[in-house]
């Protein structure tokens, strides 16, 4: 998450990402923890779960920062495997595509 970090301020410092661009994947973390939270309330609850499938592009759209804090904070997703390396998948892909896309730009 440091270095996702410093690539955000790189691409603002040197203009490659608007300022209020950077701010994105702030509130896609927030929406992603949130979703993380109302999922293991629904499991502890027996309601209605959220689809892996959702929580998975939720990261991809650049929720992952989000969806490792609620990983670890609410030890939710934190057990399965499978899961797990979709999540590393997700973040790799969002990272890559978006540090290709900040390439081209410059």
């Amino acid at each position: 998450m440091i270095a996702y970090g410093l690539l955000l301020s790189w691409a603002v410092r040197t203009e490659r990402l608007p300022l209020q661009a950077a701010f994105v994947p702030l509130v896609l973390s927030v929406i992603t923890f949130v979703a993380y939270a109302l999922d293991k309330h629904a499991a502890q609850t027996g309601r209605r779960r959220t689809r892996e499938s959702t929580l998975h592009l939720l990261e991809l759209a650049g929720g992952w920062p989000g969806a490792w804090i609620a990983q670890q904070r609410l030890r939710h997703k934190s057990r399965k495997p499978a899961y797990r390396r979709a999540f590393r998948a997700m973040a790799m892909l969002h990272c890559t595509a978006l540090a290709a896309w900040w390439w081209t730009r410059g």
